[in-house]
């Protein structure tokens, strides 16, 4: 019960700048006030759930991996495709034990293995965590796209031709078939 929590605390506030901190690559397509990491990261992590569910996959460990894939992104930011040509980031296992490095043992293991199964992206729940962060890229490029934002496009047809599971591919074909205010009826 003696257990030193300040490591811990720590790092929940760190995540909260995940709340504040926008998603660049959005600004490139015009988009004024794009949506923050952690709205990126919530519905991913749903969007993750649904998919494992469809393919078999753990449902909970999929939405796990999806909460933490871009956690990494308070001390390294949102490097958008076009910077990483100019960039060399620290791996996100080595960013996520930083992070950790003064939470007690078994936080900092349970988080630091997360991140590593999603980065290794080897397992079944990996690659639906992959396919679900792409997945809500394209979606949220049609929600900016239905919005007046032009340029967007390129999100949508980059994001699909990432996927790799049968269920993010025909949601993905679903997307462009439905109203994005359909759910209203």
């Amino acid at each position: 019960m003696g257990e030193d929590l300040a490591g811990t605390v720590s790092y929940l506030f760190e995540l909260g700048m995940l709340k504040r901190a926008r998603r660049t690559g959005w600004w490139i397509a015009g988009v004024r006030d794009p949506e923050s990491i952690a709205e990126h990261s919530f519905r991913t992590a749903i969007l993750g759930s649904i998919l494992a569910a469809m393919e078999g996959a753990d449902p909970a460990r999929t939405s796990l991996l999806c909460t933490y894939h871009d956690t990494q992104e308070t001390r390294i930011g949102d490097i958008p495709r076009i910077g990483r040509r100019y960039l060399t980031a620290a791996s996100n296992e080595s960013v996520t034990a930083d992070q950790v490095a003064k939470a007690p043992d078994a936080v900092a293991e349970m988080i630091r293995s997360v991140v590593a199964e999603y980065e290794q992206g080897e397992t079944l729940e990996a690659v639906v965590a992959r396919d679900a962060d792409k997945l809500e890229c394209l979606i949220q490029a049609v929600e900016y796209r239905h919005q007046g934002y032009a340029d967007v496009q390129r999100w949508v047809d980059s994001s699909r031709s990432s996927l790799k599971t049968g269920a993010a591919i025909r949601i993905a074909d679903t997307v462009e078939s439905v109203g994005i205010l359909d759910w209203l009826r």
